[in-house]
């Protein structure tokens, strides 16, 4: 179904527009963004089509037409289509996708259109995005093992709970033996969590509930950025990942014409940590004044003396793009050992809890084991 015909539609007209679905007749949902692996894919394509001598809008047509029904990328690249036919530039009908496009991917392609590489700055984007892609990724599977340990072993202690320890208290109970300090907390912790588990629950759940809403405050969710810049094991990986997707951006945009002060606040609006975005606010309004970069980078105390160190000489220099890229590098490789170390690390500190978990429970069941054992003897 056509762009048109979904504006028109008469359940697309209680649909807010701003909403990630949107409600076709028959009660079928119609995704109205694309996720960043999409956006991915849609950029190196288009830079194909485009370069294989089709029109802009003959591209995303044809993309459009690739794109299952009710898809992200049918919706948005025939809204695209049908924005270009009707005058727009590419760079304003992407801006109309907030959402689907940053204000990096925007912002650089009215700069190509300014400069005619358009095929040459969507190559950067999507070579950005895979950059990007590949960091999480990273990240992604450095954290799976540990997760599944941990709930593995939260899964196994609260099924020991609930269903074992209270059989074996009926037998303690009907021996009549005093049991020992552990065995006796033990058997209340099991009591609790068999008849209040369905209040603990509860408790839970609304705090997730309210601790999700704190971290998306202004508040929370700086004080939470701050916390990943300083916390043990993770502030490498979180640190490391974050000045290099920076660098990365920055370079981006500077090499492909847009000045300073815009990069910096396209930098701000897409770094994803707080604490990140306030310096880089400082530096923007400092650079106003006519202070290079560098300067104010280093007096907000956030960023590392050798990547600001290294951001100077490339202004010295007049290449800051090449000092960039080598700051990117750089941290991406710091990234990548710190992962390595956090996985190494992390893997036998889990262990170690779960193992000091199962055993005061198997502990506790065997000294009343000998305890009723000693008394019938």
């Amino acid at each position: 179904m056509g762009y048109a015909k979904r504006r028109t539609a008469p359940s697309a007209k209680k649909a807010k527009p701003s909403s990630i679905w949107k409600m076709q007749i028959g009660g079928e949902k119609n995704r109205t963004t694309m996720k960043r692996v999409e956006v991915l894919l849609f950029t190196s394509e288009l830079a194909d089509l485009i370069e294989a001598g089709m029109t802009l809008g003959q591209a995303l047509q044809a993309l459009a037409n690739q794109g299952e029904e009710g898809s992200g990328q049918k919706y948005v690249c025939q809204d695209l289509c049908d924005r270009i036919v009707r005058g727009e530039t590419f760079s304003d009908a992407c801006a109309h996708h907030p959402k689907t496009f940053e204000p990096l991917y925007s912002n650089m392609v009215r700069a190509a259109e300014a400069s005619g590489a358009v095929v040459e700055v969507l190559r950067r984007l999507a070579d950005h995005y895979e950059r990007y892609d590949n960091m999480r990724g990273k990240i992604k599977s450095a954290m799976s093992y540990p997760v599944i340990v941990l709930v593995f072993g939260v899964v196994a202690v609260i099924a020991a709970l609930v269903w074992i320890i209270p059989k074996f208290e009926k037998v303690f109970s009907s021996m009549g033996a005093t049991l020992p300090l552990p065995t006796r907390i033990l058997i209340g912790m099991s009591d609790a969590l068999v008849h209040y588990g369905w209040l603990m629950a509860i408790a839970a759940v609304a705090l997730a509930v309210w601790f999700r809403r704190w971290k998306n405050s202004p508040g929370g969710r700086a004080r939470i950025d701050g916390w990943k810049l300083r916390a043990p094991l993770i502030k490498g990986i979180v640190a490391a990942g974050a000045y290099s997707a920076l660098a990365y951006t920055l370079k981006t945009l500077l090499v492909n014409g847009v000045n300073v002060l815009q990069a910096l606040k396209i930098a701000e609006d897409t770094c994803g940590n707080a604490v990140i975005a306030k310096a880089l606010n400082t530096a923007r309004q400092r650079v106003t004044d006519g202070t290079s970069i560098s300067g104010p980078l280093a007096s907000s105390g956030v960023f590392p003396r050798m990547m600001t160190d290294m951001l100077a000489v490339g202004e010295q220099a007049g290449d800051m793009a090449a000092s960039l890229e080598h700051i990117g590098k750089r941290y991406q490789k710091d990234m990548d050992r710190n992962i390595a170390a956090f996985t190494n690390a992390l893997e036998p500190i889990l262990i170690v809890l779960i193992a000091i978990v199962i055993g005061f429970i198997a502990v506790s069941i065997l000294m009343a084991v000998f305890k009723v054992s000693s008394t019938l003897g």
